[in-house]
């Protein structure tokens, strides 16, 4: 018994293909362009860039899983065995070429994506979100940035179980609401009293981790006036979801005007939401589970609100 060699498709077959190929691409081209939507506004201007990779990403997994899928239904519903079928199937020998194809076509996959990452990356180091990571001592003072640049707003943030401070050395001014000026770049200096913390902006779309011990510049650029939010993203304990605080872009001439009426203020608790909730837990009977007491709120000129709405 010997066995007929499989048929060539036709040029009919072919052309449908094409098609069906056709459209798989314009609906993954489509859900690239819906991936922006799913995001927070775009408010830094490292966004851009990183959305753009998201959207590349989720195009390229909508093509690759619309074609797994097409595979799959044409497979079940032109090649099902007859109803009372139950002989084996008919023995295959490896294909070469299908070997080769279904290799390079995910090689191919993987490094357009890692191209595009590298791409972006290189960006956002040339925008300058981290540049440099020193032991937690006065390093500017003894020698000051590398290159004598300076950046344009230099802001100390401090992270705590769980609160946030952020300290304007220029002006002497210190709150639990971080503003800053449109369209300058902006360096942070963060730094954690006890643990690691995440110091998260996801309208500015990007993080760093805030490492104990260690003082790490991180630099950005915001890019669109309102009112986001700061997360911590690193499970810092017992009350991290409390860990937020608003983050205020405003303009240059708004932005002066609030450092100088903040540097008149005087001190006061800022905002923390875990030292309420833990001193209302403790008048409890029963309080529960032994956790960290959190940090005394820090003495600040300007608490802010954290009950406002925001974009992100």
């Amino acid at each position: 018994m010997t066995s007929s060699s499989p048929r060539r498709p036709g040029p009919i077959a072919l052309a449908a293909l094409a098609l069906w190929i056709g459209l798989l691409a314009l609906i993954s081209y489509w859900m690239a362009g819906q991936a922006y939507h799913w995001l927070p506004v775009q408010a830094s201007n490292a966004a851009p860039l990183v959305d753009g990779l998201f959207s590349f990403e989720t195009g390229l997994g909508s093509f690759v899983f619309l074609g797994v899928l097409s595979v799959i239904a044409w497979v079940v519903l032109m090649h099902r065995a007859e109803k009372y079928d139950i002989s084996d199937a008919e023995p295959i020998e490896g294909n070469t070429r299908l070997e080769v194809i279904w290799t390079l076509i995910p090689l191919a996959i993987v490094m357009a994506i890692a191209v595009y990452a590298m791409r972006v990356n290189h960006e956002l180091g040339v925008l300058g979100p981290m540049e440099h990571i020193h032991p937690n001592n006065p390093v500017e003072a003894q020698g000051g940035y590398p290159g004598d640049r300076l950046p344009a707003e230099s802001i100390e943030v401090i992270a705590r179980q769980w609160s946030w401070e952020f300290r304007y050395p220029e002006s002497h001014v210190s709150a639990t609401e971080l503003h800053l000026p449109v369209d300058q770049t902006v360096t942070f200096r963060l730094t954690s009293d006890d643990v690691i913390h995440g110091f998260y902006i996801p309208a500015f779309r990007l993080k760093q981790d805030v490492i104990p011990g260690r003082a790490i510049d991180f630099t950005l650029t915001p890019t669109r006036e309102g009112r986001y939010r700061l997360r911590d993203s690193m499970f810092s304990g017992t009350w991290f979801a409390t860990n937020q605080a608003d983050v205020v872009v405003e303009s240059a001439d708004a932005y002066q005007s609030w450092l100088k009426q903040a540097a008149s203020e005087p001190l006061q608790s800022g905002l923390s939401d875990a030292v309420g909730e833990y001193e209302q837990r403790q008048k409890l009977s029963n309080p529960g589970w032994a956790t960290v007491r959190p940090a005394p709120a820090p003495q600040v000129n300007v608490p802010g609100s954290n009950t406002l709405p925001h974009d992100s």
